[in-house]
């Protein structure tokens, strides 16, 4: 088994482990929310009741994610940064038209 070696594509896994960190939640303080308020960005549209966007903003990490994840596809941790910036990509945009369409 080849040993893949690290470089520009190992950056895919660790903008997919921002923008998680972006979107996580802990004892109901979202680490995002947090950041936002701090660079002076906000994080609802409307209060706490409004769009967050903080999970808009977490795809500024998940799309160079999924980019590099398949340009630089022999690094190491390309592939698992990759599928997983894929998988929240999807959700994200498959949550984004489900609330759209109902609400």
């Amino acid at each position: 088994m080849k040993k893949k070696k690290i470089g520009i594509g190992s950056i895919s896994l660790l903008l997919f482990i921002i923008g998680f960190l972006f979107t996580f939640t802990f004892n109901n303080i979202c680490i995002g929310d947090n950041i936002l308020t701090y660079i002076g960005l906000k994080a609802w549209s409307n209060g706490n009741n409004g769009i967050h966007y903080t999970i808009f903003y977490s795809l500024l990490f998940f799309v160079p994610s999924l980019i590099i994840g398949y340009k630089f596809k022999d690094d190491f941790g390309s592939k698992i940064g990759k599928i997983l910036s894929t998988i929240i990509i999807t959700m994200i945009i498959i949550v984004s038209l489900f609330f759209t369409a109902f609400f």
